[in-house]
């Protein structure tokens, strides 16, 4: 492998890693900041009441989001297995 492709493939799986995580993250955040804010306004010093809207705000957002990944995924490793294929 040349290093301009090392870098590409590099690169390539950086965006792999937002494309897959950063819709995760970014519903957690939202809906932490949110419930914290709630908390924060009522005086509710409950622990775990992040927990449960949290958890299925991230697996409403993961069903969605479902197909974007697995088509993410898949180009990433068909360009892998280009350059396994050709050397």
């Amino acid at each position: 492998m040349t290093p301009s492709q090392v870098v590409d493939l590099a690169q390539a799986a950086l965006l792999l890693v937002l494309t897959v995580v950063g819709p995760l993250l970014l519903t957690s955040l939202i809906v932490g900041t949110a419930i914290g804010l709630l908390q924060a306004l009522t005086q509710i010093q409950e622990a775990t009441l992040t927990f449960v809207p949290k958890l299925l705000a991230m697996g409403l957002v993961l069903l969605v989001m479902l197909p974007t990944m697995g088509a993410a995924l898949s180009g990433f490793m068909g360009k892998i297995s280009d350059l396994i294929i050709h050397g």
